[in-house]
Formats: C-alpha cells, sequence, structure tokens
C-alpha cells in the first residue's frame, strides 16, 4: 500500500534506513526461541537434531548436553524423524525518533542424522511516535490470523491496522533502545502478556497507562491495554481510589465485573469500602448472588404483569370449567381458574407449566391434584382427545399415586364433556 501522507512517508523512509538483523541476533534467536530437541528410539538411540550427532542413552532422562554440538536437548521418546517449528523473535529499537519494534519470522527443519535448517524473515515493523501515533510496515500476510502463512516475496511496505500483525513474540532481544518519552514511563522491559505494541501504545498514548505501571497495577494495565483502554474511562475514578489506598488489584478481570455490579446497584463507587474488598472473591459472589435474586424477582413481577394480560383471555376461553372438583376421598383434582394459581402451581411444582404457557392453548385445561393440602401432581387435560396428556409431579417426577390420578380424572372426564355440550 503506497503511504497516504506525510507520517506515512516520513515512516516508509525510515524503514528503508534501518540496519539488517545481525549474525549475532539471529543466533541469539535461534538459541533462545526454539526448542532444541533430542530424539530417542526405543533402542536408546539419541539424535540431537541440532547438529545430527547420534549416541546411545537408554535412561530415562528427559534433559541432557549433545556431547559434540554441547546443545542443551529436550528428550523426545518418538518414531517421528521430521522436527518443524514457527516462532517469532522481537528486536526494540529507534530510528529517526519513532519506537520501532521488529518481528522476524523464525522457521526450523530439523531431521534425525542431519543438522539443523534454519531461516528467518523480518515481517513485520510497528513504529511508534512519541505522541502514540503509530505506521505497520509488514510483509504481505493472505492467510488467517492463526496460520503462520506469509509471502516472503513480498516487500515490506505500509499496512492496514488489523489484529494479524499485532504479534505476541516468542522472546524479545535483550538489548533495547528506547526513546525518551518510554524510558521515563517506568517500562522496565516487561511485557506482562500483552503484545510489545499493546503495551508501548499504551504508555505512549495515554497517561493513565504509565500511571497504572507505576503504581504496580499490572493487571489493570495488562486488561485494559489489551482493550485498547476504550472502556477505562468507567472505572477511572475507583482505580484511582485503589493507588490511594495501596490496594492492589491482581484480578482486573473480577474486579471489573464486580464494580459493573455495585453501579448496578447504586453503591458509592468513590469508597474505599467497596472498592477495595478485602475478599473480592466473596464480595463478588455475594453481589452476583443478589443480582441473580433481583433478577429472578423482576421475572416474577413481568410474568405477574403478564399473568393480568392474560387472564381476560383464560377466563374466556376456559370459565366454563371453573368450579369443577373431584376427590376419590383421598386426593382432590380441582381446575386451576387463574393465570395467577397456574403461575403458583409452576412456581410450587418446578415446571413450565405457566412459563410455556399452557394456559393459552385452546385444548388445555390445566387441574392440581392434592392431598391433605399438599400439592402432588399436575394434569394438562385434552379438552379435544378427553384425555390426560401429561401428569407431573415436582421437578417433572412421577409421584406414588401418579396412576391413581390419572384413573381418577378419566373416571370424572364426563364433567368436562358436560361443560362443552352446555
Amino acid at each position: 500500500m503506497k503511504p497516504k501522507n506525510k507520517f506515512q512517508m516520513q515512516v516508509l523512509a525510515a524503514s528503508r534506513i534501518l540496519p539488517p538483523v545481525t549474525e549475532a541476533q539471529t543466533e541469539w534467536a535461534y538459541r533462545n526461541c526454539m526448542q532444541h530437541t533430542g530424539r530417542r528410539t526405543a533402542k536408546g538411540i539419541v539424535s540431537c537434531l541440532e547438529c545430527g550427532h547420534e549416541w546411545t542413552d537408554r535412561t530415562v532422562e528427559k534433559q541432557c548436553a549433545c556431547p559434540h554440538c554441547g546443545t542443551k536437548l529436550t528428550i523426545a521418546d518418538t518414531r517421528k524423524q521430521v522436527f518443524r517449528q514457527n516462532e517469532y523473535f522481537c528486536i526494540i529499537t529507534v530510528c529517526e525518533g519513532f519506537q520501532v519494534l521488529r518481528f522476524f519470522y523464525l522457521q526450523s527443519y530439523a531431521k534425525a542424522g542431519e543438522k539443523v535448517r534454519y531461516f528467518h524473515s523480518e515481517v513485520v515493523q510497528r513504529w511508534i511516535a512519541g505522541n502514540g501515533k503509530h505506521v505497520t510496515v509488514a510483509k504481505l500476510r493472505p492467510m488467517g490470523y492463526f496460520v503462520d502463512t506469509w509471502t516472503f516475496s513480498s516487500t515490506l511496505e505500509i499496512r492496514p491496522e488489523k489484529p494479524l500483525y499485532n504479534i505476541i513474540p516468542t522472546s524479545v532481544y535483550p538489548r533495547q533502545r528506547l526513546i525518551p518519552e518510554l524510558g521515563r514511563s517506568g517500562y522496565e522491559k516487561q511485557l506482562y502478556g500483552l503484545s510489545p505494541f499493546d503495551l508501548f501504545h499504551a504508555l505512549l498514548s495515554d497517561s493513565r497507562a504509565e500511571t497504572l505501571l507505576k503504581a504496580g497495577q499490572t493487571d489493570l494495565l495488562k486488561f485494559f491495554a489489551g482493550n485498547g483502554f476504550n472502556r477505562i474511562d468507567n472505572y477511572w475514578a475507583s482505580i484511582r481510589i485503589c493507588i490511594r489506598n495501596g490496594y492492589i488489584v491482581d484480578d482486573a478481570s473480577l474486579w471489573r465485573d464486580y464494580i459493573d455490579l455495585l453501579r448496578f446497584f447504586g453503591k458509592d463507587l468513590h469508597s474505599a469500602k467497596y472498592v477495595c474488598p478485602a475478599d473480592l472473591n466473596a464480595e463478588h459472589d455475594r453481589y452476583v448472588k443478589k443480582k441473580r435474586e433481583w433478577q429472578e424477582n423482576e421475572r416474577r413481577e413481568q410474568a405477574r404483569k403478564k399473568a393480568l394480560e392474560d387472564e381476560t383471555i383464560y377466563k374466556e376461553m376456559k370459565s366454563n370449567f371453573f368450579g369443577i372438583q373431584f376427590s376419590d376421598g383421598r386426593i382432590n383434582v380441582r381446575v386451576l381458574e387463574s393465570v395467577e394459581e397456574i403461575m403458583q402451581e409452576g412456581d410450587a411444582m418446578h415446571t413450565c407449566v405457566f412459563t410455556n404457557e399452557y394456559h393459552l392453548k385452546p385444548d388445555s385445561l390445566i387441574l392440581s391434584a392434592c392431598m391433605d393440602g399438599q400439592r402432588l401432581e399436575t394434569v394438562e387435560f385434552s379438552l379435544f382427545k378427553m384425555q390426560v396428556v401429561q401428569c407431573k409431579g415436582h421437578c417433572n417426577q412421577n409421584s406414588e399415586y401418579h396412576d391413581q390420578i390419572i384413573n381418577l380424572v378419566k373416571k370424572n372426564s364426563r364433567l368436562f364433556e358436560k361443560q362443552i355440550t352446555a
């Protein structure tokens, strides 16, 4: 992509004068980014996949040094002969007043009995100005984010800002050069699980990132920098309370959720009593439980409002059957005469008789079977087929009186027929 403005032209010109990666840097990368393997066969023959030397070792040790080249190896007991690796390493440097992050793609091809072959290519450069303004210079990466596919024959040129260029390297070269703005930000060669670009861009573009880093709030820095600092405004006042009280947030995601819960319940987010809990997990769980109870009450309230709306329809469809009840001397069965009663039945029996709106089905008549005032089962009776469709007890399990209830309803089904023909 051709540069579209003066800033991009300045970056592209500076990119052309960057020195090539040195042999010492690539050797360091191969040594520290790649896993060095010794392949051991079932017969105990170990092949160093660095130099190709072979020797016999029948121990069960998983670490050793090659007697020929001295490379520290991780032993893999396998019949596999070919080993491939793809990794990235990063060089942090300065050029023409820009902070530059140079990312190199590393590849190794190792075969038992042969010397390893390495390949490297510079694939991405992230250029960041002292005010956080940035440009990506990279080779073409045509495949998806999770596929290490590069067009190595392409040139380094201006590319659109996409997540696939935001690389987290396996290792960062230890000799780093920093622009003054970054040097005084508190950065001490730790990335805290962030990509180098996310950390540096946050430190250079938002003073709050520097505040978090210097205050030791590294988990908050990691959380918000990883999200582009887009949502920190809603939490900054509470974060300042934490910093003022020396309260270190160890789980930023959990703390953020907890603050959202406090906000939901109208608590004072400027009070250390709330935002700096001694036991974050316990307080978070307490408010989660409290919100669930509130949501359940809201659900019930909405259900009641809906029940009032459905009441007229229910009475128009089923009022002919109101008052019908019968008994065998022990079990009493009666028609539920309002939507409110059906809702109470569903809550008490832990069934979906109300939530699935059986009361609005023209074919269904809902009855409740009880004994000594205790609910036994809820019965759905078909007015079209004149038979029991289903009969369920607590949590949709059959009670010990299940068959008796069904037989009792069958014997009295004529009561429903009379009301239909009346």
